[in-house]
């Protein structure tokens, strides 16, 4: 169960680095703003989805031998769900009326919650040891 938990925890940190570094980066580098956005904006339901159902997963797998561990999985887990149905909307609905201000704000905090998701997975890739 260990290494399960150990796998799949690392495949949420792993995912969640690329994801944030790697694919939105290389997306507004490789294509024109008109086209990154739109494929952005439809790619993070696809991305939230998989930091809920990965990291609920760890949790279960980390629980018998970490109980922290677990809870702090369960954390991303939970708090994915809001940030998924409630705050990426409202980003989006920023874009959409051209509310500059709003959307820097959202998105500044859509950017510190998966900061703080990638940096509990690690914490929890460390109780590892």
């Amino acid at each position: 169960m260990t290494a399960a938990a150990l796998l799949a925890t690392a495949l949420l940190f792993g995912g969640m680095v690329l994801y944030s570094f790697g694919f939105a980066a290389f997306l507004f580098t490789a294509l024109p703003a008109g086209t990154a956005g739109p494929t952005i904006r439809r790619a993070f339901p696809h991305f939230y989805l998989f930091v809920m159902a990965t990291s609920a997963l760890a949790a279960l797998l980390r629980l018998p031998g970490d109980g922290v561990g677990a809870l702090l999985l369960a954390v991303i887990a939970a708090t994915t769900l809001p940030t998924r149905q409630l705050l990426m909307p409202a980003i989006n609905a920023a874009t959409d009326r051209g509310a500059k201000t709003r959307f820097k704000w959202l998105h500044g905090l859509s950017v510190a919650i998966t900061l703080g998701h990638i940096g509990l997975a690690g914490v929890v890739l460390i109780r590892f040891l």
